[in-house]
């Protein structure tokens, strides 16, 4: 990757050499790696890790979870919040879960259409709630 990064810069018309950018390659191949952290970590996982027995049967909504993602078209960042709302039959997610839930996939190259459909999904999977809302609210900085 730094590689890449090195031609990225000199195909822009920067020289990769000079003092300020010597180390440009290496710090944008961490930045990525942090970026783009989503594609090691399992959704299910996360999420089985903290169910709970609870007796309710009600719409349970978080709000505002903040969303910093990547737009797979661009590669520019796209960031805002995200509101999740279920209907649980006895069972519940922890709520710092659902926030880890939304970075893991942020953490990925999205566009946001996509994005709430695979939070919307694993949701549904490890418990049997009635239904699911998700709402990205995003834009870039462009």
């Amino acid at each position: 990757m730094e590689q890449a990064i090195r031609r990225i810069l000199s195909a822009i018309g920067e020289n990769p050499d000079r003092e300020g950018l010597i180390k440009t390659p290496q710090r944008v191949q961490k930045a990525y790696q942090f970026l783009m952290k989503g594609y090691s970590e399992d959704p299910e996982a996360i999420l089985k890790s903290a169910m709970y027995e609870e007796e309710c049967n009600h719409m349970i909504i978080v709000r505002d979870i903040e969303v910093y993602s990547m737009c797979e078209h661009h590669l520019l960042p796209f960031f805002g919040k995200c509101h999740i709302g279920y209907i649980a039959r006895n069972k519940v997610y922890g709520v710092s879960k659902l926030a880890r839930l939304v970075e893991c996939y942020a953490r990925r190259l999205q566009v946001q259409e996509r994005l709430t459909q695979q939070i919307a999904a694993s949701l549904m999977g490890p418990m049997d709630i009635e239904g699911v809302g998700v709402i990205i609210e995003a834009h870039t900085s462009a």
